[in-house]
């Protein structure tokens, strides 16, 4: 009798399972059915119907010279999860020209704490529940999937994945969690000297980085690699059985939102696109810096990149950027007599600074502090008469 009870409940199992695959077949078709149809032109016109209008506003105020360029850029993002969905999301609204996905996982319930992903996706891959997600939203974007993830497929994706047919993408974006999927899109970006940008999360949620990485000229995932893979050890022996790392939604939009910035910056071509930015919350630190190649790399790819990098800039030298003079404008005629004087006299200046210290030659200070005045006045002895006491006194001098 447990027998047949145990097939029971499994066949009982296997019919809701398909249910629910039905289910999910029947939402993705209507979420299909719905989805915006793509417009071919985006216009500045500021109209309510108008889904571009304040990213055209970017244009009239100067921050970017032609904001339209964005759909002739294609981006592929590895990993569609915390930072990588969101990534792809923030693309699509700002009206990336072609976006590639790629990934392996499916969507869990135990997502469910992070950005974008709905508890009705449970089950479906990410790749599939991004393309029914980001198609209601998709106005100017096109949308290639894949679900491969090692560094062979990459080669061949990314070299042809542009939106012109046989042309490279215009840049990769790693949104992975572990150390070996980053490897393998370095090894890939590396042969095919493929600009990329490296991002992450700490496992304590806290804190997190993005990375500009251009083969040969910066330093590589592999030219200063983190120790687990520096020193060969397997990262799936680090993980433990009913351990996993934490996961702060707020955290992956910060990571999210500055990597699609620096993306911005990037492609469009303005304000200073950061080689490397950090991000500490406990502190809301964000440590910037930049990391030269390393010419012993152990990639052969990125040894060689670094020597290509070496022959352009010899025979194309960067030319450094020359300071302007400021110019004075001196009106010869003043008919009012007009001044511009300081509001702080020398006498106040020099009552509100100290002495300087004795420091060594090339040191100064920005500011001396100056010494406190003591204060006069008379004091008053102890006494044991009562304050009415010394009230009447008062009123009698």
């Amino acid at each position: 009798s447990d027998k047949l009870l145990s097939e029971e409940l499994k066949r009982r199992v296997r019919e809701l399972e398909n249910e629910l695959i039905k289910c999910k077949q029947r939402r993705s078709s209507e979420e299909q059915v719905h989805a915006r149809a793509k417009i071919e032109k985006m216009s500045a016109e500021v109209v309510d119907s108008n889904p571009y209008s304040r990213l055209m506003a970017l244009k009239r105020m100067g921050i970017v010279d032609n904001y339209e360029k964005i759909r002739s850029f294609a981006v592929a993002v590895v990993g569609v999860g915390g930072v990588g969905s969101v990534t792809a999301e923030m693309l699509t609204r700002c009206g990336i020209g072609k976006l590639l996905l790629f990934d392996y996982d499916k969507v869990e319930l135990a997502n469910m704490n992070r950005l974008f992903f709905q508890p009705h996706q449970a089950g479906l891959s990410k790749v599939e529940a991004a393309e029914n997600t980001l198609r209601l939203i998709l106005v100017t974007t096109d949308l290639f999937l894949s679900s491969l993830c090692s560094h062979l497929p990459f080669i061949c994706d990314f070299s042809n994945g542009g939106l012109e047919e046989g042309k490279p993408v215009d840049l990769v974006l790693s949104c992975v969690d572990n150390f070996e999927a980053r490897m393998a899109i370095n090894t890939a970006c590396n042969e095919l000297g493929q600009v990329w940008m490296e991002s992450g999360v700490s496992e304590n949620a806290v804190s997190g980085h993005i990375q500009l990485i251009i083969p040969g000229e910066t330093a590589c995932f592999a030219c200063a690699p983190p120790l687990v893979v520096a020193a060969s050890i397997d990262e799936k022996t680090l993980k433990k059985d009913g351990v996993c790392a934490a996961s702060l939604p707020t955290t992956m939009g910060v990571v999210a939102g500055i990597l699609v910035q620096n993306v911005l910056k990037y492609l469009l071509g303005f304000g200073s696109v950061s080689y490397y930015l950090g991000y500490n919350a406990m502190q809301d630190f964000f440590p910037t810096m930049a990391m030269k190649a390393n010419p012993q790399c152990d990639d052969q790819h990125c040894r060689r990149q670094q020597e290509e990098y070496k022959s352009k800039v010899t025979e194309h030298p960067k030319q450094e950027a020359v300071e302007e003079e400021v110019v004075v404008v001196v009106h010869e005629e003043n008919e009012w007599g007009i001044e511009v004087v300081s509001e702080v006299t020398e006498a106040e200046l020099q009552a509100a600074s100290g002495p300087e210290p004795d420091l060594p030659e090339g040191i100064t200070v920005a500011y001396t502090i100056p010494e406190k005045e003591e204060t006069s006045g008379q004091t008053v002895e102890e006494t044991d008469q009562s304050l009415e006491d010394l009230m009447a006194q008062m009123r009698k001098m």
